[in-house]
């Protein structure tokens, strides 16, 4: 059991909000105000529980579960537990008050004033725990729009909140935003080909494998041969090229936020950049870029040169 597992299995608050260290991306940095801090870690504090329960990634011990109300014995009943955690949250939005309809989750709680406080809709949430439902269902992904619509349930709705946490919600935003979420979840789906394939999951799109000749058999490789190393360097270019059209949402904000934003889109490029260095041989494990890389591609987006 790890440190952060035995936090998890006294505190499963402190527990979940500790990974926010070992995210690829800042999850509230120490620039932006404080009340935007305690925001943005309430909004992970869900976003991180709900895919440790679609990834079967909580705390030994069952104290998620006992929180929400499900029997120790289907603790390990993800699609259950999804269905539990949608009913705790709906206590968020209900308006009630009472210790009858509070949420039973301390994430939850949490999350409550924020929710109150920046008038947060329930729809982001709700997609989020949609993804994961979806993980349980689906394990493939015929084309790359299939694709994007899951991305549609499993990142953009960060993104989303993000905006309506700082309140800097617009339409054309919102657009951009979706870009840039939807070009990261690619990326991490890159890294993470060797890793999905062991959860039984692959989201590289079928009819782009069969393009390049891939076999499932070639993702469980040690290393990737030149098939497999061509198929990522597409998928790779898209989204290189959806990061591109969402980068201008770095342009319209200002400050502190500008910075943040600025942060995301040139983590994607690093790691881009990263895969790319490796020659597109991601199986054995996610290139990784180092820092000095990542700044020099923030100050590229923050100039607006890319």
């Amino acid at each position: 059991m790890t440190v952060t597992d035995t936090a998890h299995a006294v505190d499963p608050e402190r527990g979940t909000l500790a990974k926010a260290a070992d995210e690829n991306f800042p999850v509230a940095p120490f620039f932006l105000p404080r009340a935007w801090r305690t925001d943005l870690m309430a909004v992970y504090g869900f976003a991180r529980l709900v895919d440790d329960i679609g990834d079967g990634d909580l705390a030994p011990g069952g104290a998620d579960a006992r929180l929400l109300g499900v029997p120790d014995d289907r603790a390990d009943d993800r699609l259950l537990m999804l269905d539990a955690f949608e009913a705790d949250l709906r206590r968020v939005f209900d308006g009630s008050d009472g210790s009858d309809g509070a949420p039973r989750h301390p994430l939850l709680r949490r999350l409550l004033p924020t929710v109150r406080r920046r008038a947060l809709t329930p729809e982001p949430f709700l997609g989020l725990i949609a993804a994961n439902r979806q993980d349980q269902l689906v394990a493939r992904y015929e084309t790359y729009d299939d694709l994007l619509a899951y991305c549609e349930l499993s990142a953009n709705p960060v993104g989303r909140l993000v905006l309506a946490v700082t309140g800097t919600s617009t339409p054309e935003r919102i657009r951009r935003s979706d870009e840039i979420c939807t070009a990261l979840q690619i990326v991490e789906h890159l890294q993470d080909v060797a890793e999905d394939l062991q959860r039984d999951r692959v989201y590289l799109p079928a009819e782009d494998m069969k393009r390049f000749h891939v076999q499932e058999t070639d993702l469980a490789a040690p290393s990737a041969n030149a098939s497999v190393r061509a198929l990522i360097a597409y998928e790779a270019a898209r989204a290189r090229d959806l990061l591109n059209e969402g980068a201008p949402l770095v342009g319209s904000v200002h400050g502190r936020l500008r910075l943040l934003l600025a942060g995301f889109v040139a983590g994607g490029r690093a790691a881009l950049n990263a895969i790319a260095a490796a020659d597109h041989d991601v199986l054995p494990g996610p290139p990784k870029s180092g820092k000095v890389h990542l700044l020099r591609e923030a100050g590229v987006v923050l100039r607006g040169e890319g």
